[in-house]
């Protein structure tokens, strides 16, 4: 077993944590997928955001949690929103 799957397997997370993380790390690759598609570098997309280059990245590699605020101020100006839609498969224990 790799470490950090011994790691992520210590930390005892519930099946409702384990859904929030993947949830977020689809909306963080899905952000990233958009700016690369739009050819945009980190510091680019911070200038057209009107945040600084380290908040992208710090976004980008999931050091926090995304606050929806922020996510909309990068969202927005590539031309995206959030929007809530139901899971491809129903209810995973997210509430």
């Amino acid at each position: 077993m790799s470490e950090w799957k011994k790691f992520r397997s210590e930390l005892n997370l519930t099946p409702e944590e384990e859904n929030i993380i993947e949830l977020e790390k689809d909306l963080i690759r899905t952000m990233v997928n958009i700016r690369e598609k739009q050819g945009l570098s980190q510091a680019e997309l911070a200038l057209k955001c009107d945040v600084k280059q380290p908040t992208i990245a710090r976004m980008e590699k999931a050091v926090h949690s995304p606050q929806i605020d922020s996510l909309l101020k990068v969202l927005v100006p590539l031309g995206y929103k959030l929007q809530i839609v139901p899971l491809e498969n129903g209810p995973k224990g997210l509430g």
